[in-house]
């Protein structure tokens, strides 16, 4: 299947040669091309297995889980070595930016989910009462945590990759700030501190190596590149994210928590129902991968984020509105594709109902929005968070924070009945259906 689906794609993308650049996050394959005049929208739209499509300067295909993946591997495959001497759009602005920040994290999000659900599991047994002495809890807790002692070497390597630098510089600025030996330094007579400005101080030094070594490279002979480049890349960008970067990130990476906490303080549950009902809107372009680093730093600073179970009540009012749709409407084929996306929204991946259901419909959307600020105020309320991040739904439960499971899962129900009322009462008529056969 993903290997018909992936030739179709391929030539209503105007063909291999139209390829900039490929790659997926969990449910969509996201592709630059050379020249985006060449794209055939509409019937990709069409295309069986094709849940709904993102017309941007990043042109995102939304498969779903597990087909994503598996159809960027056979389209490059079929694709081979891609030319990358096509001119593709450059962008600046909040927008541009995030895309950036979310292309560095989107790699690493099955590490993510993979070590959160093990911490989930260990979290959820000891705060059940077993033993941390355990021999299996150890060892739990060691696999779960091995990938956060390496996650600032590889953002730092996918930064510098992403903005055009040598991947091994970037990482350099990983082990920099994660460095134990800071511990051990002091400047102007105070003591250095490792890990200090976090994930936002590694991009910030794998984002100037990439730009230095670039200017380097431009001025070096190409006899001394490897050697003069490289050396005087890590040289210059280590002094100074020592010397300047790390402070400055952690100046950054402080001042967004404590705004944010600040906000949920004084918004209490206006502010989580406005985050939660807002929040969809933003994974509908494909921009929320760009929280990753805040929910990081988050857990990094006081051992959980506070955002990430807000915001994942939108998909909660979304599986409320796929419900009430299904319940109401008449027509089998729409029923069959709630049926196929039903399931994994309830573990938290949404965008299958987003693009299949609640957006071709129109109002659903909506009312689906509306249904999650219920989940969100009463997440803001209980001051629930999860000590991990990658999917939402009932997968976050093991993650939940403080042993505040129950109020999770009110607050989940809350969300789904919060979507489905407002679907059922004024969302949806039958007349909708007609949006998806057109």
């Amino acid at each position: 299947m993903s290997k018909i689906l992936a030739s179709q794609l391929l030539d209503l993308l105007g063909g291999k040669e139209n390829i900039a650049s490929i790659y997926n996050c969990m449910t969509r394959v996201r592709v630059v091309a050379k020249d985006h005049s060449k794209i055939d929208v509409e019937n990709i739209k069409n295309l069986d297995g094709v849940n709904g499509v993102v017309d941007d300067d990043e042109f995102q295909i939304i498969l779903g889980p597990g087909a994503a993946e598996k159809t960027r591997r056979e389209m490059e495959k079929q694709i081979g070595e891609i030319e990358t001497n096509g001119s593709t759009p450059k962008k600046k602005g909040i927008k541009y930016l995030l895309k950036k920040i979310g292309n560095i994290f989107i790699p690493l999000i099955p590490a993510l989910v993979a070590s959160g659900l093990i911490n989930g599991v260990v979290n959820f047994a000891i705060n059940s009462g077993v033993d941390t002495e355990l021999f299996w809890v150890q060892v739990l807790q060691f696999i779960g945590g091995a990938f956060f002692t390496i996650i600032g070497v590889l953002v730092g390597f996918n930064t510098a990759k992403e903005f055009g630098g040598t991947p091994a510089l970037g990482a350099i600025s990983g082990a920099l700030i994660f460095n134990p030996a800071l511990d051990e330094m002091e400047l102007f007579g105070e003591s250095l501190v490792s890990g200090r400005g976090g994930l936002f101080a590694v991009m910030m030094s794998a984002f100037l190596m990439a730009i230095l070594e670039q200017q380097i490279r431009k001025v070096v002979p190409n006899s001394l590149d490897l050697i003069v480049t490289s050396t005087l890349t890590v040289f210059i960008v280590g002094l100074l994210t020592v010397i300047g970067l790390q402070p400055l990130g952690a100046v950054l990476s402080e001042g967004i928590i404590v705004s944010i906490n600040w906000v949920l303080e004084v918004g209490g549950v206006f502010a989580g129902a406005v985050l939660a009902a807002t929040f969809l809107p933003l994974v509908l372009v494909g921009l929320h991968h760009g929280l990753t680093p805040i929910h990081l730093e988050f857990i990094q600073d006081i051992g959980y984020t506070p955002i990430f179970t807000i915001l994942g009540m939108a998909g909660a009012g979304q599986v409320g509105a796929a419900v009430a749709v299904f319940v109401k409407t008449k027509s089998k084929r729409l029923k069959n594709i709630i049926k196929g996306t039903l399931p994994v929204g309830f573990l938290g991946i949404g965008e299958p109902l987003l693009y299949g259901v609640t957006l071709p419909l129109g109002r659903p959307f909506l009312t689906a929005c509306l249904g999650a600020a219920f989940g969100g105020a009463y997440q803001a309320l209980m001051t629930t968070g999860a000590i991990n991040i990658g999917v939402s739904g009932i997968s976050l439960v093991p993650l939940i924070a403080e042993g505040k499971y129950i109020h999770y899962i009110i607050g989940l129900i809350l969300g789904y009945a919060g979507g489905f009322l407002f679907t059922y009462m004024f969302g949806f008529n039958e007349k909708m259906v007609e949006n998806l056969d057109k």
